[in-house]
């Protein structure tokens, strides 16, 4: 795979939301390259369904497409352009329609560099909105950002700040294999400095914060939430180091390893069921790796065995909040 991930070209940081970042990101994508085409379900629409796409279609016109709703057609329409060098960007409204795509995602995408002997390359970027609290219903609500890091051939991302937003959507496009960036629905407001014409490093992780007594890994809104519980745990005399661990597929064993071993102390984080997720995952190889660890890790995640429920309050309180993951902190301090 090449994957060019020198940022020496980066603009100086500028404040952007969520939203700003990711449409600047496909923008950016969109001029430097006329092999990238934009498709979706109503992404040429008044912006898209989340205003993402605003004043792309009227800047690059014929390249933003709208498609029928139908994930697993287009998304084999992508991997068609794809093998024929053009590099499409595809959008998935919500995740939770990511199965629909799912012999594209699974048994087409990642394979067919496998099956074609290495002479062809995939180069399909899949955004994917993502996550819960936006009162969309059980159907409407996963973050999917596991459900595939176990396939081969695929990459796998999760954007937790504005700068990762931009950075993870710009390291897809330019990849030469399928990569699913995963974006939170809930974040498209915050704002944060993002460095525009920057490129993430494939399967690198990045420290939001540092700290000394505790090490919080995280995705998406958890990125968010664990900033906030790191802040309201410095007012106790607690020094918590914060990763948003960014790629799912590859994992950054080595930064969380390093962290870890120098904090002592393990907390995932994470906005979906904890069995056949990343943290649990990540756990199992940091185990097996024999990774020193003061306590034994612990995990913020939704209840077992219960489906994202419509009714606000409910879903609420499933979702892991900031004094649940500042909770599971302490006591891991306290064992």
């Amino acid at each position: 795979m090449s994957m060019p991930t020198d940022t020496t070209a980066a603009a100086e940081p500028v404040m952007m939301s969520y939203r700003e970042a990711v449409n600047a990101a496909i923008d950016d994508s969109l001029a430097e390259d006329p092999a990238v085409v934009f498709l979706g379900e109503d992404i040429a629409n008044e912006g898209g369904v989340f205003k993402t796409n605003a004043g792309l279609p009227e800047k690059h016109p014929g390249r933003v497409i709208n498609t029928p709703i139908c994930e697993n057609g287009f998304t084999g329409v992508a991997l068609g352009m794809a093998v024929v060098g053009m590099r499409p960007i595809v959008e998935f409204m919500f995740a939770d329609f990511m199965p629909t795509a799912g012999d594209a995602i699974v048994n087409e995408l990642p394979k067919y560099r496998f099956m074609s002997g290495g002479m062809l390359s995939v180069p399909v970027a899949m955004r994917v909105i993502s996550g819960a609290g936006g009162r969309f219903g059980t159907q409407h609500s996963a973050s999917g950002e596991s459900w595939f890091m176990g396939q081969p051939g695929l990459r796998v991302a999760a954007s937790g700040t504005p700068a990762a937003a931009y950075e993870l959507i710009r390291a897809a496009v330019r990849a030469n294999d399928p990569v699913i960036v995963h974006e939170h629905k809930l974040l498209y407001l915050n704002q944060a400095p993002v460095r525009r014409g920057a490129v993430a490093e494939m399967g690198r992780a990045s420290i939001e914060r540092e700290g000394t007594d505790v090490t919080i890994v995280a995705t998406m809104l958890m990125v968010h939430r664990a900033m906030q519980a790191a802040n309201l745990l410095e007012d106790e005399g607690i020094s918590a180091e914060v990763i948003d661990l960014r790629w799912i597929r590859p994992l950054d064993l080595a930064t969380v390893t390093e962290s870890v071993e120098k904090t002592g102390r393990l907390v995932v984080a994470e906005e979906q069921w904890h069995d056949a997720g990343w943290g649990a995952s990540l756990i199992s190889r940091l185990t097996m790796a024999g990774t020193s660890m003061t306590t034994a890790p612990r995990s913020v995640s939704l209840p077992d065995d219960m489906l994202i429920p419509y009714a606000p309050p409910l879903e609420d309180e499933m979702l892991p909040s900031v004094d649940r993951i500042a909770d599971e902190v302490r006591a891991s301090l306290m064992s």
